[in-house]
């Protein structure tokens, strides 16, 4: 009997699924013995990845990328574009508190990022800020063009995937001006995704 669509994309899902469990114990194994390292969230095939340079507080207490008033101010805008926002993951360049990171950390969360993006496999990658686009130029994704951070504009990341820059989430959550230049910018994350062919 022949295999369905649904049985290979469940295989593949499967896959995903382990490979960013083990993905996150490596995560978990940056941390000191009393610290917190901070892992991704969300769906392993997601259509859209998005990055941030390193947690906010909230984040690192809980160890997941995200969480808290970023988070919940994401939904919303996802929402406000029409994007369900279960088919979203979100990480973190640095995985460790900065306050901990030293160079090898630092090398060590690069190289950790370029493996979830290979597991992830995204069709966008939404890159917040100056700083994420850089540890995203360096983590030398196979057949990647470096980024500019030019917020708002599509730009070629690989041959599969784009990518567009916005403002930190962290820095639009308490400031009027930060919200509307954020906002600017990833109301075009909506219009990528209005483009995309029907499936």
């Amino acid at each position: 009997m022949p295999v369905t669509d649904d049985e290979i994309h469940e295989k593949y899902l499967e896959r995903a699924i382990r490979e960013i469990n083990a993905l996150n114990h490596d995560v978990q194994d940056l941390a000191s013995e009393d610290g917190m390292a901070v892992i991704g969230s969300g769906h392993p095939q997601a259509d859209v990845l998005l990055l941030k340079h390193h947690a906010t507080r909230s984040e690192l207490e809980e160890g997941v990328a995200f969480y808290g008033r970023s988070g919940q101010a994401l939904t919303k805008s996802f929402a406000r574009l029409g994007i369900d926002p279960t088919t979203v993951y979100g990480t973190l360049a640095v995985k460790l508190p900065l306050d901990e990171l030293d160079a090898t950390g630092e090398q060590a969360s690069i190289r950790l990022l370029a493996e979830e993006i290979a597991i992830v496999q995204p069709r966008l990658i939404v890159v917040m800020g100056e700083d994420a686009v850089e540890a995203l130029n360096r983590a030398d994704v196979p057949l990647s063009v470096p980024l500019t951070a030019d917020p708002g504009v599509h730009q070629r990341f690989t041959p599969a995937c784009t990518a567009i820059v916005t403002p930190t989430i962290d820095d639009a959550l308490d400031d009027q001006a930060a919200k509307q230049a954020f906002w600017l910018a990833f109301r075009e994350v909506g219009a990528w995704h209005d483009a995309l062919p029907p499936y």
